[in-house]
């Protein structure tokens, strides 16, 4: 048995017993494998051990990946999860089925012109700057609010949740505050846009390797996990 499989046997063991304890369902979580700087051999390995959901920090790496002959034949969910620039949203809308990394109108906008022109739709997540920190990425929690109003209006987006990233930190408190801050952000645009079609707060992505565990305990139901995975 190869050490990817072991791996993802052990963490959707581990996501189980996590869930046990919380009184949640594991099934509604979802295990999105990261696949940066890994191996299309490496992919591969992964979804044959039955992994569904991949994502990509970059656009060109994706494309290149997730169009080899050895992945293409899976039926998999593809996620953009890095910094989207507007000069590949074209791409990215080719290469993969739903954007967690929207933080801007700038971009919505963007990806709405493009989706005219391809004559199609897509899904998108808002990603949440919930920590603060200047070198993240991510709308800040006090306009999200807002911003979910604006994309709302845009025929050809459906936003299906929110993304964030907690700091690098051995801080507990700090990891689960940026957590909590999401979840509670989740219930409020739950409340306000109720019978907007378009807002559907399907996916809270939050949790990584190092930190899922209190990202499920705080109401994760999609962990972004490359390391504990590919290493």
């Amino acid at each position: 048995m190869s050490m990817i499989r072991d791996n993802i046997l052990r963490l959707k063991d581990n996501i189980s017993l996590i869930c046990k304890r919380l009184g949640r369902n594991s099934d509604e979580i979802t295990l999105l494998a990261v696949t940066k700087y890994v191996s299309v051999e490496e992919v591969k390995e992964a979804l044959d051990a039955g992994i569904v959901d991949v994502g990509e920090n970059k656009v060109q790496e994706g494309c290149v990946k997730y169009k080899a002959p050895e992945i293409s034949v899976f039926e998999i969910t593809k996620h953009m999860i890095g910094h989207l620039q507007t000069n590949k949203v074209k791409l990215a809308l080719e290469a993969f089925d739903i954007i967690q990394s929207v933080d801007s109108f700038r971009i919505a906008q963007e990806i709405e012109k493009n989706l005219a022109k391809l004559n199609k739709k897509t899904r998108i997540l808002v990603q949440v700057n919930t920590s603060g920190e200047e070198q993240k990425f991510g709308i800040p929690e006090s306009d999200a609010i807002l911003l979910i109003e604006k994309i709302s209006n845009l025929k050809n987006i459906e936003i299906q949740g929110l993304m964030t990233m907690a700091p690098w930190t051995d801080n507990k408190d700090i990891v689960r505050d940026c957590f909590k801050r999401l979840n509670n952000l989740k219930r409020e645009v739950s409340r306000k846009f109720c019978d907007t079609s378009s807002v559907q707060m399907k996916f809270l992505s939050m949790g990584m390797s190092h930190d899922y565990e209190i990202a499920l305990e705080e109401g994760s139901n999609m962990v972004r996990i490359g390391q504990a995975i590919f290493s």
